[in-house]
């Protein structure tokens, strides 16, 4: 007799701990992601989560030899193109939990942050994918089909969880528009109408959704593209600072009754006495309409006569503090990077439906979020709770007189135990080495000089 596989044994020896501690399949019914027959959503979701670690897609592994063991293809495909589920509060629900039990390891005086930034997603060979669009792409100064991925995730410095995303798409450079014959009233509707809406008021919605799932932290970062007033005062109405990079555009600062130019102020900016050379000029001014800021300028690294400036609304903070709090904004690019280097974003399913996009999207930065919190374990020694305590005291007590008596007398052991030959020789270098030594180091070893 076979006995049945339980779907829980198709996951990794090395991720079925992180899954319980998260409650992913917990998370996954309560945002309504169920069926009332054929294979249930918790296997199906399980099966697309592991395929990276078979390091094969969907289409190779129905081609494998396992393939009689895994459900055909229409049942995966109609799971991830279902669009009457929440995968958006199953995200949230699944972040909210990584970030608690982050939260508790990590000390109340560390800041926690909130970061915004967009990214492509590429679908340069596609021509019927639902909202498909052109974007520019300013890095590489060319042209990409696909979408705007705009996220939203928190950060405490060390570890970094994606907590929401949007997939933006365009109006007036729009290839594909929404397909008819949608329920108007589901999940996916509303999703395609949000990627109509232009980033800075998607943000300020991410942003509350995510304090009413619980996060608290003391600012947002952002980029130079989402620096803006607009959504700066929306980031201060909730209680939010906000730590940025500005642009030499067309804003104006107002400064003893002038406005200036970013240019302009720089000039007018008083230069600081710090011990980091790359820190150059702040000033403490007023971002129409007259937000009060503080803007610091720094030494741009690859270019040594041009300057970067970063604005913070909190003007109590020290230009230290501002720059140690700004660096944490790079966890989103690692994250970005990873999620289509590694994680197969864009690559793995290439679906034409906008609820596939969101449901595999979603499925990625659920992968991500397992593997920063196993990672968060590993690397934070508090994980080990009494033990490294208990380790910490032990060492503490073993002073290096203790241990170096120790280490000669097993050395004298070890040459008794040894040939006549071998014996010797050991005690001859053991000699030798305890001649060389200091005075003060041999007070501590009066009765461990070898016998000639």
């Amino acid at each position: 007799m076979i006995t049945h596989n339980e779907s829980i044994d198709q996951l990794p020896i090395e991720i079925r701990p992180a899954f319980g501690e998260l409650n992913v399949l917990k998370h996954l019914r309560k945002a309504g992601i169920t069926k009332n027959f054929g294979y249930a959503c918790s296997y199906l979701f399980q099966l697309v989560f592991v395929l990276i670690f078979h390091h094969r897609n969907w289409f190779q592994l129905l081609d494998s030899t396992k393939a009689e063991s895994f459900p055909g293809k229409d049942t995966v495909y109609r799971f991830l193109n279902h669009n009457g589920f929440a995968w958006r509060r199953f995200l949230l629900l699944l972040s909210a939990e990584a970030v608690s039990k982050t939260s508790s390891l990590t000390s109340d005086k560390r800041v926690g942050v909130f970061v915004v930034d967009d990214s492509m997603y590429e679908r340069n060979r596609s021509k019927s994918v639902e909202l498909l669009a052109r974007f520019k792409d300013h890095a590489r100064n060319c042209y990409y089909k696909g979408f705007r991925m705009l996220a939203l995730g928190w950060s405490d410095g060390h570890t970094f969880i994606p907590v929401d995303f949007s997939l933006l798409s365009s109006v007036k450079s729009q290839i594909r528009g929404v397909k008819q014959l949608i329920d108007k009233r589901t999940h996916g509707y509303k999703r395609r109408i949000e990627s109509l809406l232009p980033a800075p008021e998607v943000i300020p919605t991410m942003i509350d959704r995510a304090l009413s799932a619980g996060m608290n932290v003391s600012y947002v970062l952002m980029d130079s593209w989402f620096t803006y007033a607009p959504l700066i005062q929306a980031m201060l109405d909730r209680g939010l600072d906000v730590i940025g990079m500005v642009k030499a555009d067309n804003k104006r600062y107002l400064l003893h009754g002038r406005h200036l130019s970013l240019q302009e102020l720089y000039y007018a900016a008083t230069p600081v006495q710090s011990t980091k050379k790359g820190i150059l000029r702040s000033i403490h001014t007023q971002l129409s309409p007259g937000i009060p800021v503080k803007i610091l300028f720094v030494r741009h690294r690859t270019n040594k006569k041009e300057w970067l400036a970063i604005l913070s609304t909190d003007t109590t903070l020290t230009v230290e503090e501002i720059i140690q709090i700004y660096g944490i904004r790079w966890d989103i690019e690692v994250f970005f990077k990873c999620t289509k280097s590694l994680l197969r974003l864009q690559k793995e399913f290439q679906g034409r439906s906008y609820d596939m996009l969101i449901s595999h999207t979603t499925i990625v930065y659920s992968r991500y979020i397992l593997l920063a919190w196993q990672h968060r374990q590993s690397t934070d020694d508090r994980t080990l709770g009494s033990l490294f305590l208990l380790l910490c005291d032990e060492v503490g007590e073993l002073d290096w007189a203790v241990a170096l008596s120790q280490l000669v007398e097993l050395v004298n052991d070890v040459s008794k135990k040894a040939g006549k030959r071998l014996s010797k020789l050991i005690r001859s270098q053991l000699q030798k080495w305890i001649d060389g030594l200091p005075s003060y180091i041999k007070a501590y070893l009066p009765v461990l000089v070898c016998e000639s």
